[in-house]
């Protein structure tokens, strides 16, 4: 099991090239179960999550390469509808098979999700929606046992009573190949949602509203494979933005996706930092001095959930008190213990955080619990005096792409090494 070895104080300086993005590849990956034949994917980030949708997809007949940096899956059709729960446990996202199985083979066999212990993020909206556009379903043993009795999906309006990512994705693929017409009341509007609007429209789906509450799918007979470029990654970009607004220096960070960045860009602006904005790259200016912020996560286009963990990282030596809510997931401040080993002074009242800042971070052995709590670890151990050891980093290996690589080329003192 690997772990970094991380010395703090080095201020960050250079430039970095922003990785495709996980949240948007997965969805993507999952979409090209809709049409047989040949699909071509660039800017598909080389990460461990991305590398289990590849083993999921290639028990469901889909062969899977590289050719020039490109991932090519050749879908072979057939009958095969299972995701078993070896794969499955691994990576929540692994229910994005659901919609586009029942879509295409009429058939799906899923194990309930595992991954990141942060929230219970149930399916059961998922399963709603489908049973409205005439899916039977029985959820035991563990599984999602899921037909189309009726041999296609037909469309449904259907209104989720919270907004779901994963379901407005799951519900958005099936739709494409329902009989009539599907409208998503509710719907989540993340950008990886409009990302993957946009690929199934260059195969043939036609899809209106995305990155507003209501998407509408009109069902067609079938779709075509094509290429696409997956967006770049919003939460690796904001990640080294946080990296460089705590520790201080001057960062040209290059094919970022700048508007997705706006929440983000903004709570760094109130906190003294300098960000410059031109087309696809932002340079980023910090003395290391910051002032307090208070912050509250909201689905898109809200201050996402996924970069919590790293502004309380950098909140927790900004001058004065910020107050962070939590409004995504019940259980995602799990990493406040761990930055208290550090020094932070940090009090939780149910899905409150109260950040007093204080003047340095010290060096301690600390656990990532989850993705994005490992990623802020990483921030916090590199404004830190002295040495830290964060421990499994293999959390972070599922969404950043070399991320200690990065890192070090822009000065970082940070090495992997095994535990």
């Amino acid at each position: 099991m690997d772990k970094f070895i991380i010395n703090g104080g080095n201020r960050l300086n250079g430039s970095v090239r922003i990785s495709g993005s996980k949240n948007a590849s997965l969805p993507v990956m999952a979409a090209t179960i809709l049409a047989n034949g040949r699909h071509v994917l660039s800017n598909v980030p080389m990460l461990n999550d991305v590398r289990t949708m590849s083993t999921l997809l290639k028990g469901l007949n889909i062969s899977i390469s590289t050719d020039s940096g490109k991932l090519i899956l050749d879908n072979g059709g057939g009958e095969f509808c299972e995701a078993p729960y070896e794969l499955v446990r691994t990576m929540r996202a692994s229910i994005l098979v659901l919609g586009p199985l029942l879509a295409r083979r009429g058939r799906a066999y899923v194990s309930l999700p595992g991954g990141c212990a942060i929230g219970a993020r149930p399916v059961d909206l998922h399963i709603a929606a489908l049973e409205k556009m005439g899916t039977q379903i029985v959820v035991e043993n563990g599984y999602v046992d899921a037909k189309c009795p009726d041999g296609r999906l037909h469309g449904a309006e259907i209104t989720f009573k919270t907004i779901t990512v994963t379901g407005t994705e799951n519900i958005m693929m099936a739709a494409t190949l329902a009989e009539g017409t599907t409208t998503i009341y509710n719907a989540a509007q993340e950008p990886e949602v409009v990302d993957l609007a946009r690929q199934l429209r260059a195969m043939g789906a036609n899809i209106t509203g995305e990155g507003t509450h209501t998407i509408k799918v009109e069902g067609v007979a079938q779709l075509a494979p094509a290429a696409y470029s997956i967006m770049p990654d919003r939460i690796e970009a904001g990640t080294l933005l946080c990296a460089v607004a705590g520790v201080g220096g001057e960062v040209d960070i290059v094919d970022a996706p700048v508007k997705e960045l706006s929440p983000i860009i903004d709570a760094l602006a109130t906190m003294g930092v300098d960000i410059d904005v031109g087309g696809n790259r932002l340079v980023i200016k910090s003395s290391g001095q910051l002032k307090a912020k208070d912050i509250t996560t909201m689905p898109h286009p809200g201050f996402p959930t996924d970069m919590q963990a790293q502004f309380m990282a950098i909140l927790s030596v900004a001058e004065g008190t910020s107050v962070i809510n939590e409004t995504i997931f019940e259980n995602r401040f799990m990493h406040v213990a761990e930055y208290k080993r550090m020094g932070a002074d940090i009090t939780i009242s149910g899905q409150t955080a109260v950040v007093k800042g204080v003047k340095r971070l010290s060096g301690a052995p600390v656990m990532a619990s989850d993705l994005r709590a490992g990623a802020g670890l990483v921030i916090a151990a590199l404004v830190a005096e002295c040495k830290s050891e964060v421990r499994r980093v293999y959390h972070i290996d599922r969404g950043y792409d070399a991320l200690e690589q990065k890192l070090m080329a822009l000065g970082a003192d940070i090495r992997r090494t095994k535990s």
